[in-house]
């Protein structure tokens, strides 16, 4: 069975991958044409005192944008701002920017702005932000046309603005509500994948204990049974109580989610397991219960994909070790770094895979040191 993706913000990820790169092309696009139209228009009572400014104030815009579509990445919350102050000015300016005729309709190049930014912030922001900034970016048109020509009819573009903000602030909430569920069910199979594996190498483990066990007490009693020992033996003594011994610890084994658990192959299993990756593993022989070992095989698993999603290298290393009663695993790879405390609040592999997982075990914990030389992750659990 191959284990379940743990890439529990993947789905909002590529959500906002997605649709960083859409709203950026077409904010870029949408720039350029306004840049050509606006030069082509130029004619009076357009003033160009007031149209070159502006213009290069929206090139740069423009720039930013079509460089963030073309290297990818999220929409940074600076520059949709940036973009809302800038297509507010060209509003508000359009008796200085737009001849008249051109404003009939909302067919100026700065309607085509307005109508831009105003899906631009619905796709980065939360609808909280991106209705009242529509709004503003809506009523800065509005108004600005009324200052170029008083008697224009705006009650069509209000309307077409009002459904545009509406529009995009529900589309945008099903989608992140969607992204949002498939990342629960993510969670949900990652976990029980997990639970699966540990719980297999439990009874694994179990029955060898058993047939360990099997074979040392039935050998025993064989030799009792053919007269092995006629008399008293110090080492029939000896191994008779070995035997009770080890059946007494059999018969006090925990319940099956604390059984003991070899760490160390459920880790090997887990590493085999990476996509795209190579894993070199000095693992150090040893058991722990069966819930701590699920909580180590999660954040490891994590930690790996983000190596496989983020790191820009093939090869990651994976340490276990037990001191002074400590148990410690590492993943470290050499690959691109990352500031922790700059991660977006909705990413939950960092922060709910790793950290949280580890430090909801008694005695658990972990921490994440990174940079330009690599990421490590370290791990811990103490008896």
């Amino acid at each position: 069975m191959a284990l379940p993706s743990t890439r529990y913000d993947s789905a909002t990820r590529q959500l906002d991958k997605a649709v960083a790169r859409t709203g950026a092309g077409a904010r870029g696009a949408v720039g350029l044409v306004a840049v050509v139209a606006a030069t082509l228009g130029a004619d009076p009572p357009v003033s160009a005192l007031w149209l070159v400014p502006m213009l290069a104030a929206d090139l740069v815009a423009t720039a930013l944008f079509l460089r963030l579509a073309w290297r990818g990445g999220p929409l940074p919350g600076w520059l949709v701002a940036g973009d809302v102050a800038v297509t507010v000015a060209l509003c508000l300016a359009q008796r200085h920017l737009v001849a008249e005729e051109a404003l009939e309709g909302g067919a100026s190049w700065v309607a085509g702005l307005a109508t831009m930014s105003i899906v631009v912030t619905g796709l980065s922001w939360r609808p909280r932000v991106a209705v009242p900034a529509g709004l503003v970016v809506a009523g800065a048109y509005l108004a600005g046309v009324r200052l170029a020509s008083p008697g224009q009819d705006v009650t069509g573009t209000l309307g077409v603005h009002l459904v545009q903000i509406v529009s995009i602030a529900v589309l945008m909430t099903l989608l992140r509500r969607s992204a949002a569920l498939a990342d629960a069910f993510l969670r949900e199979s990652a976990r029980a994948g997990i639970a699966l594996m540990v719980e297999r190498l439990r009874r694994e483990d179990e029955l060898r204990q058993v047939g360990s066990i099997h074979e040392t007490s039935l050998h025993t009693l064989t030799m009792v049974g053919l007269g092995t020992y006629d008399e008293p033996s110090p080492t029939l003594r000896e191994q008779v109580a070995t035997d009770l011994a080890a059946l007494e610890k059999l018969r006090d084994i925990p319940r099956a989610t604390s059984a003991p658990i070899a760490l160390d192959a459920l880790l090997d299993e887990v590493a085999g397991r990476a996509s795209g990756l190579v894993v070199h593993r000095r693992l150090t022989p040893g058991t722990v219960p069966g819930d701590v070992a699920e909580s180590f095989a999660r954040a490891v698993t994590e930690a790996l994909a983000n190596v496989t999603l983020h790191a820009g290298v093939g090869e990651a290393e994976l340490v276990s070790s037990r001191r002074d009663g400590e148990v410690r695993v590492e993943v470290a790879d050499a690959g691109r770094g990352f500031d922790e405390h700059r991660l977006p609040s909705d990413r939950f592999g960092v922060r709910g895979s790793i950290l949280a997982t580890m430090r909801s075990l008694p005695n658990g914990g972990a921490e994440i040191s990174s940079g330009g030389h690599g990421t490590r992750v370290s791990l811990w659990w103490r008896p």
